[in-house]
């Protein structure tokens, strides 16, 4: 009797296994706020409070203003098109003249709400310790470069490239203001020492030349974006970027 249980169970199992085929893997974003505050631990409370003022005092205070919603999307968004404009904006505090940046998608955290931005905002976007570096890729690394960035989907690049690439992950068109590539010329150009480094499938940054990879903490990638805010506020200034057809997506 005990044999013959053990076999239908063994059975049973094996049937129930058979049903389940994975077709999908998904990834989301859970915000963990105030909805999941229902009980307060008391005890728990009182020791965090003196901790809490503190981080608070060092993530309220504003920096600047945007004039939208902003989240990260492939093929391009309106975040991913600031952050990288910031990059090509912070050149001028290096003594550089990047022609374009790139940002990667996977490196932005949050997205930033219509309104005041604080500090905190901007460690929620870029949480990693992150450096901004400049490096020089010559014309046929630029295509090899926009080829990868075509394979991911998209990633983030500033204003004046234009790449047309299709759903199949296959580059179609590449031009840097304006200009088709020259494979013959060198580029100068701006992103994160993450990516410098060739993570996140950009293999073609591995060829850079020329490196120029600060190593302070003011060259922190998010510490550029609090000083691009707060030099917009001194200007009067609120922050805005759109969807403007840096990367499109082509039928072919």
């Amino acid at each position: 009797m005990m044999v013959s249980s053990l076999v239908v169970a063994s059975l049973a199992m094996v049937s129930c296994g058979s049903q389940y085929v994975m077709s999908d893997i998904s990834r989301s974003r859970i915000v963990i706020d105030k909805r999941y505050d229902g009980s307060h631990d008391a005890a728990a409370m009182n020791y965090l409070a003196p901790f809490s003022h503190k981080v608070d005092s060092m993530m309220s205070p504003v920096v600047g203003r945007v004039a939208r919603y902003m989240m990260s999307r492939r093929p391009e968004s309106a975040l991913s098109n600031l952050l990288c404009d910031v990059l090509v904006s912070a050149g001028k505090a290096y003594n550089e003249q990047p022609a374009f940046g790139v940002y990667n998608m996977g490196g932005i955290r949050a997205a930033l709400a219509e309104g005041d931005v604080r500090v905190g905002d901007v460690l929620n976007v870029a949480p990693f310790e992150n450096k901004v570096c400049f490096l020089t890729l010559s014309g046929d690394k630029v295509m090899e470069l926009f080829r990868q960035i075509a394979m991911r989907g998209g990633e983030g690049v500033s204003r004046g490239v234009e790449l047309e690439i299709t759903n199949d992950g296959r580059l179609v068109k590449a031009m840097v203001h304006g200009r088709p590539i020259d494979e013959r010329q060198s580029y100068r150009v701006v992103t994160l020492d993450y990516l410098a480094q060739g993570n996140d499938q950009l293999t073609a940054f591995k060829g850079g030349t020329d490196v120029n990879s600060p190593k302070d903490k003011d060259s922190n990638v998010r510490d550029l974006i609090v000083r691009y805010f707060r030099e917009a506020t001194a200007k009067g200034e609120v922050v805005d970027r759109e969807v403007e057809g840096r990367i499109k997506i082509v039928e072919q």
